[in-house]
Formats: C-alpha cells, sequence, structure tokens
C-alpha cells in the first residue's frame, strides 16, 4: 500500500527564517530604543537652552531703557527695521541677493496729481539689512526722468540723489549725500546743512553705492559702516527728484517722514547696541541668541546655528563603502523621524508667540535648509509687563551625530549577528536533522517487512538529554513493550500445549478405558477422569479469559469506596492462619486507620495472588510477613517471604505477563504467570504502584504494593471507573 507524504519546508528552513524574523525585531526594538535616547537628550538641550535663555533674560529684566533708547518719541515716525543678514549683499544695483528681505520693505511717497489717484502712490521702496556691523540698503525709487549730476557743477543739489541724516560719534548731525554722473558707482560726500555744497572736496570712502536704470526708474544700492551713525544708530532718509536737465529745479523731496509738518526725517531702528554688548560674551558655537522686543524686531543677535556640514560629516562617508551603504539603509529612517518634526517657521512662531504671552517654551524644528535644531525662547519682563524675549536657537549636531553613530553600529551587529547566528543555525539545523534521520532510521530497522521485531530496544540517542533523547527513550519502551506483547503471543501455544496435553491425555486415556471395560465400576472410575479432565481445560480456559478481560472488568466496575485498609489486611491475615496452617502469618506495621478509596475485593485478589506467590516460593511452616507502613506516597502494603530470591535482571520483568521463574511443578497447579501481573494492574487502577526487592543476604522476596492515602483535605487521583462515571 502507498502512503503519500506530507511535504513542508525542512526543519533548517524554518529555523533560518524563525531567526531571521527574531534579527528583524530587536534591531526594531534597538531601533526604539536609541529614539527613546534621542528624545531624552533633545528634552536635555531643550532644558538647557531653556535655563540659558531664562539667565539671560534675568540680566535684561527691569531694562525697559534698553528696548525704547529713542532720542525722540517714535510716535508718529515710520520705525523702519534692519533685517539681520546671512551674508553679505554685493553692491551691484541688482535685487537678487535681497530675495529674503525684500518682501519687508516699505514705501514713502505722497501723490502729485490727481491722474495718480488710482496708481501706487509711493514714491520710493526702502529695505534695510545688517550684517558685520554694516548697514546694506536697498532703494528702489519711481522716477519717468533720471537726471544725472554735471560733474562741472560743484552743487550737490541739483541732480537726482539721496539724502542722509544722522548723529556721528561726536553727537553732531550729520548730513551726507549719494550722487552719481551716470549709471554704476555712486559718490557721497559730507554736505552743509542746505544741502549744496560739500564740505570737503574729498568723498566719503567708506560709504559705498551704485545707481541703476529700471523701467520704472532708478535703483541705488549702498552700504554705510554702523559706526558712522554713532552711539543710537538711527537715521533718516530722503529721496530728492530733478526732472528737467536744463533747469535742474528741485520737482520733490520725499522722506521717511509719514506725516507733513515734522522737522525731522523719519527714524530707521537698528539693534540695541547696550543690548548687544551685554549677550556679547554669553554665546556658544553652535547657538543662535537674538533679543526680540515686544513688536518681534530683533534688537540684538549674536552666533550661528548653522554648522558646516563638511566638518561634522564622518570621513567614513567618503572613504567607505559600507558607510555609504549603512547611510542609504539609514536615510528613509532619517525622513520618518524628520517628517514628524514641525517646520522651521511654524517652530520659531509658536515659540515666540509663546514667550511673548508670557509662557517659557521650547520646540524641535526642521527644515530642509538648515536641518534639525531647537528653539526655546523666555519673556524679558519689567515692571509686569513683558518687554521683549530671548530666543536662542541650537542646531543637534551632536546628538544626530550620537544617533547616526548608534544606528550605524545596531545595523552593524545586526548583520553580522545574523551572518554568524545564520551559519550556527544551518550547523545545528544539519546536526538535528542528521539525529533524527538516525533515529528514524534506527527505528525502522527494528521492525522487519513482516512487521516483526528485530530489537526490543533502541541504541542510539537513548543517552540523550534533550528532547531527541526522550523521544528515543519512549519509542525504546514502546519496543520494549512491543517485544513482551510478542513473548506473550509466542509463549501462548507452548503453554497451551503444554497445560492443555495432560488434561486431554487424561480425557483421551479415560475415554479408550471406558470403551473397553464394560463393568459398572470400571465405567463409573474412568467416566470421573474424564470429567476432571474437561473441567480442567476449563479452568485454563477462564484463567486465560480472566487474565485477557481483567482491564476491561476494572474500566467498567464502580464499586471504589473509602475503607479501612488497616482493618481488612489484619482481617485477611488472620483468615490466612486459619486456611493455611502449613504457614504461619504474621502483621507487622502501623495500628491505626488507614484510609484509602479502594474496591475492597479487587485488593482481597491482590492479596490472594501475592499469598499464592509467597506460599509458592517459601518453604513449609515458613514465615510470610504482611505489613502496612505509612510514606509520603500514601501507604506501603508489602508480603514477604523467605526463600529463592528473584533475579536481578528479573525485578522489572516479575510483573509482565506470561512470565514465571518456576523451576519446578511440584502439585501440578496451573502456573502462567498472570498472577503478579494481575496484582501490578490492580495497583495502577488505584492509582498506586508495585515493586518487587529482594530481601538483604539472600533471605527471600518482598512485594511492596503502595496505594495513595485518602484526604478530605485534598482530592485524590480519580479512578478510571469515577471517570467513566462522569463522562456518562
Amino acid at each position: 500500500m502507498s502512503t503519500s507524504h506530507a511535504k513542508g519546508p525542512r526543519l533548517g528552513t524554518k529555523l533560518l527564517v524563525l531567526m531571521s524574523f527574531a534579527f528583524v525585531v530587536i534591531p526594531w526594538f534597538s531601533y526604539l530604543y536609541v529614539s527613546e535616547m534621542e528624545d531624552f537628550l533633545v528634552d536635555s538641550q531643550a532644558n538647557a537652552q531653556l535655563l540659558t535663555a531664562e539667565g539671560i533674560s534675568t540680566l535684561l529684566n527691569g531694562r525697559s531703557d534698553l528696548f525704547y533708547d529713542l532720542p525722540l518719541s517714535p510716535e508718529g515716525y515710520e520705525q523702519l527695521y534692519a533685517h539681520p543678514l546671512e551674508t553679505p549683499i554685493r553692491i551691484d544695483g541688482k535685487e537678487n541677493d535681497w530675495e529674503d528681505v525684500l518682501e519687508y520693505n516699505i514705501g514713502f511717497g505722497n501723490l502729485i496729481s490727481e491722474e495718480e489717484l488710482n496708481s501706487d502712490p509711493n514714491q520710493f521702496f526702502l529695505a534695510l539689512g545688517e550684517h558685520n556691523d554694516q548697514l546694506y540698503a536697498f532703494v528702489k525709487i519711481k522716477d519717468d526722468a533720471l537726471v544725472y549730476r554735471d560733474r562741472n557743477i560743484l552743487r550737490l543739489d541739483l541732480s537726482d540723489h539721496l539724502r542722509l541724516t544722522f548723529t556721528g560719534q561726536d553727537k553732531l548731525v550729520k548730513n551726507i549725500v549719494l550722487t552719481s554722473i551716470e549709471p554704476g558707482v555712486t559718490t557721497a560726500y559730507l554736505i552743509d546743512n542746505d544741502w549744496r555744497y560739500a564740505i570737503r572736496g574729498e568723498p566719503e570712502n567708506r560709504i559705498q553705492g551704485f545707481t541703476a536704470k529700471t523701467e520704472e526708474g532708478y535703483v541705488i544700492e549702498f552700504r554705510i559702516p554702523l559706526e558712522l551713525l554713532g552711539s543710537a544708530r538711527q537715521f533718516g532718509l530722503a529721496v530728492v527728484d530733478v526732472d528737467d536737465p536744463e533747469k535742474r529745479v528741485i520737482k520733490s523731496i520725499t522722506g521717511t517722514l509719514p506725516t507733513a509738518g515734522n522737522e525731522a526725517f523719519g527714524l530707521v531702528l537698528l539693534k540695541s547696541p547696550e543690548v548687544l554688548r551685554i549677550i556679547q560674551g554669553l554665546g556658544y558655537s553652535g547657538a543662535n541668541i537674538q533679543v526680540i522686543d515686544a513688536q518681534q524686531r530683533v534688537r540684538a543677535e549674536i552666533g550661528s546655528y548653522l554648522s558646516d556640514d563638511t566638518a561634522t560629516e564622518p570621513p567614513e562617508a567618503r572613504d567607505n563603502p559600507w558607510y555609504a551603504f549603512i547611510a542609504f539603509v539609514m536615510k528613509p529612517i532619517y525622513r520618518i523621524i524628520e517628517s514628524n518634526l514641525p517646520t522651521s517657521e511654524s517652530a520659531e512662531t509658536e515659540v515666540l508667540s509663546s514667550a511673548l504671552s508670557g509662557e517659557p517654551n521650547y520646540q524641535r524644528r526642521y527644515s530642509e535648509a538648515d536641518g534639525e535644531m531647537i528653539v526655546a525662547g523666555h519673556p524679558i519682563i519689567s515692571q509686569n509687563e513683558i518687554i521683549g524675549t530671548v530666543l536662542l536657537k541650537q542646531n543637534t549636531e551632536r546628538i544626530l551625530e550620537l544617533r547616526r553613530d548608534a544606528l550605524q553600529r545596531i545595523v552593524n551587529l545586526s548583520v553580522i549577528s545574523l551572518i554568524v547566528l545564520v551559519i550556527l543555525v544551518l550547523m545545528f539545523s544539519l546536526r538535528l536533522a542528521r539525529r533524527i534521520r538516525k533515529l528514524g532510521a534506527e527505528a525502522t530497522n527494528a521492525i522487519d517487512v513482516y512487521g516483526r521485531l528485530k530489537t526490543n530496544q533502541l541504541k542510539g540517542e537513548t543517552d540523550s538529554g534533550d528532547e531527541i533523547g526522550d523521544l528515543a527513550r519512549s519509542i525504546s519502551g514502546m519496543l520494549e513493550k512491543l517485544h513482551q506483547h510478542n513473548q506473550f503471543l509466542e509463549n501462548m501455544p507452548r503453554t497451551l500445549r503444554h497445560e492443555i496435553n495432560n488434561p486431554l491425555n487424561t480425557l483421551s486415556t479415560s475415554l479408550q478405558n471406558l470403551e473397553s471395560d464394560n463393568s459398572e465400576k470400571g465405567k463409573e472410575k474412568y467416566l470421573e477422569a474424564a470429567k476432571r479432565g474437561v473441567t480442567r481445560i476449563g479452568m485454563i480456559v477462564q484463567n486465560l479469559a480472566d487474565a485477557a478481560s481483567l482491564e476491561e472488568a476494572l474500566e467498567t466496575e464502580d464499586e471504589i469506596e473509602i475503607t479501612d485498609l488497616y482493618e481488612l489486611v489484619r482481617n485477611y491475615v488472620q483468615n490466612c492462619n486459619s486456611v493455611h496452617s502449613n504457614r504461619v502469618f504474621e502483621y507487622k506495621g502501623i495500628s491505626r486507620p488507614a484510609k484509602v478509596k479502594i474496591a475492597d475485593y479487587r485488593v482481597e485478589q491482590l492479596l490472594d495472588k501475592l499469598i499464592d506467590n509467597a506460599i509458592d516460593f517459601s518453604n513449609e511452616g515458613g514465615r510470610i510477613e504482611v505489613s502496612i507502613f505509612s510514606s509520603e506516597e500514601g501507604f506501603i502494603l508489602t508480603v514477604a517471604n523467605e526463600g529463592p530470591k528473584i533475579p536481578t535482571d528479573m525485578l522489572e520483568n516479575v510483573f509482565d505477563s506470561m512470565i514465571s521463574i518456576r523451576e519446578t511443578n511440584p502439585d501440578n497447579r496451573l502456573h502462567f504467570g498472570m498472577g503478579l501481573y494481575v496484582v501490578r494492574i490492580i495497583a495502577k487502577h488505584h492509582g498506586g504502584n508495585v515493586k518487587a526487592v529482594n530481601l538483604s543476604g539472600g533471605r527471600g522476596v518482598k512485594i511492596d504494593v503502595i496505594l495513595p492515602e485518602f484526604s478530605e483535605l485534598r482530592p485524590t487521583s480519580k479512578t478510571n471507573s469515577e471517570l467513566n462515571l462522569q463522562k456518562a
């Protein structure tokens, strides 16, 4: 008969898949740990930045004079703001390097005619920036007729020009004119109070400018050192328009003055120099500190949070291909982390708004241009009024470097560990598969093609302490039991032939004699002998049937009850002394009630088998001891007799069926080797066990039967009949 085998992955494949899954989970949990550690470091850095911002704000608390230090009241004047620049401006008249500042430009001018009601009324637009103690200005002017200065005319007010007014280091008001004779470089002159002639013949070379024509007019881009503006660092600006190149009459003057009737130009507010001096020594590498007033204007700024990418990039990225591979693997993870961070603008705006409302705050932000950083803000208070805030921005390059190194180590360790463990798992699986194949081959060879056992035990793997060893010992035990059963089946015909031949011979002889002897007395004699032969054959069949059906009978009976084993054994020993006068029966052991849950007649049957076995192996007049002792396992019922001992190699087999160690049968009784087998079956049925022990000195043998003690405080092991009743 052909058998189909289920197909599936091999054991090595399963182990490999399992270990691969494990080494996906382990790096993931390692990454989660690194992420938690990164959050902890970020929080620590953020708290440190917040404490630094708080310390700086403490220095500025109550110093409202630093934020309102204007020489004139700013009310009614346009408060221009010079925005900080990341890089210096190239003075070339082009607006391409003003992209980040032009959106903050402010328009100035008045309507000239009714026709301009529907047009833009502004005469010029002004954008200011500041970088490295230099003030940069970009002035975009509307002018339909651009008139340049005539180099032959000494007066400086007869052409289109730009006027600056400021207070110098000597506390005196200074007037500067920026003019040009053609498109290109402009020239600055220190001029008199009438704005006509230069005070000195030499130009002010510290002020550099450039003029360029546009479709609507022209632009002037210039740069002036902050040191010229004095300690106040503020100035006024005006655009002078001359349209007729012949008459050269001033048509209009448009300044930063927002209302008519004021004598001074509008104020251009720069950073507060005193505030800058206070925070000058508080900066540190990788950090940007800004002091912002209540109108969200930067009054002082030091440091930069930007880091040099080439300086922080490890050399492995350029020299080691493996590092490049790790960076490629980690890049999606970095993207996932960074995508969860707020953008630069939203985080900075939120921190600034929160600080100006009186709540210290910090945010972790990310931008494509600047990378990842932490923004912390703390309010500056004067007389219960928030006059500004300290904004501290610092990059997280150190934390990112630690994260990058940690993730790299995780990947390296995971890959190396995976390779090593894959090799170990493959070697282990190959060895495991070889052991299993060897065990399977030995188990298969234990039975021949006809189903007969070739051996009663396995030799391989039975000494192993793992599960394969347990399996080998289990299969070996099964083979041993099958071997015993086969021996029983093999011995059965010989035993039956031996035991049945005698009564058959008697029956045959009696029938022959009955046929030949016609006397009445002879017939009766031979008929009686034939009946005895038939009866003996019936007894043989009945004994075999009883032994075969004992287990089934025990499974179905339900007469188990709580019994006093001591009382049952004591009465049984007394009866034995009455029935077997040729032996001396003696009881030893406990003299108190011994409660057990048994079928009493089955235990009496067990005792019958033990007593019969003790009588058979003891001499006439010998002593047989019956004892009950208490132990942790329960009660030990012992039957000991003086006589021959059991061979050591048979101590464990005497309880098997069809096993007998009798050398002679003097009483010609039936002995199938079933007595001790019945004893074991009855003991197992009651939750107990049996064992045979040779007495010391070779004096005889004792059989111990262990029965569990019944206790109402703990549940006893249920018998098979109780389980059958519960199922029913």
